[in-house]
């Protein structure tokens, strides 16, 4: 039997992919966001890129819905585009940003590879499902604080709704049962290894982001 077998996929996919989680917290740019270092202009350019990416990723829910890996994990008080986009109508002091906005080719490259793996592959699809919604109910958090000391916000207001779970009442009680999913997963051997690679993509994927923000900040990784 694989040593992997024995492990639970929830650790197994967390311990996988802790440098590439790692890699993508301490970037220059998140780094010198959180530290209070950016203006909000660089916040609002995140939240701009961040709207490409949930589009692609929860545009695909109604198609995936019935599937047999994917169906479980989507669950409408996640979806975040909503909030997403009173958040820029707030940060963009309600002016028409969407006929403006695109994606830089980082987040460009991220948001095809999403819909890719929603259209071809339902276990690459929840790979990419982990690693943006459980980031956003834990580190997400972190976050919204920062924004609301540094720039103003109201708590839990327009400019941070994005991390605001309203129709998640015990966000812990979440994060344990999600976990339970992925324990759950009907794919065995091989795919769950090749999901946990996709995992580790993800994170490579948003990191490139990131580092295309830091370039347009004018910060320089480290």
């Amino acid at each position: 039997m694989s040593p992997t077998a024995t492990v639970p996929f929830s650790t197994l996919i967390r311990e996988a992919s802790q440098r590439q989680h790692t890699e993508a917290e301490n970037s220059s740019f998140m780094s010198d966001m959180l530290g209070g270092r950016l203006g909000v202009a660089a916040y609002r350019a995140y939240t701009e890129q961040l709207w490409f990416v949930y589009r692609a990723l929860e545009g695909a829910a109604d198609r995936l819905a019935g599937d047999p890996v994917a169906g479980p994990f989507l669950r409408p008080e996640l979806f975040r585009t909503a909030a997403l986009e009173r958040d820029l109508d707030h940060l963009h002091d309600g002016a028409d940003w969407r006929a403006a906005l695109r994606p830089l080719a980082a987040t460009e490259t991220y948001a095809a590879r999403v819909m890719e793996v929603a259209r071809d592959w339902p276990g690459g699809y929840v790979a990419h499902h982990y690693t943006r919604y459980l980031g956003d109910l834990s580190g997400g958090q972190v976050i919204r604080g920062t924004a609301e000391r540094t720039w103003g916000f109201a708590r839990k207001g327009d400019g941070v709704r994005f991390y605001v779970f309203e129709e998640i009442a015990n966000p812990a009680a979440f994060k344990r049962e999600y976990r339970e999913l992925l324990d759950a997963l009907p794919v065995e051997g091989p795919e769950r290894l090749r999901i946990v690679d996709e995992c580790q993509r993800a994170f490579s994927l948003n990191t490139a982001v990131f580092h295309a923000l830091g370039e347009a900040a004018g910060t320089q990784d480290r």
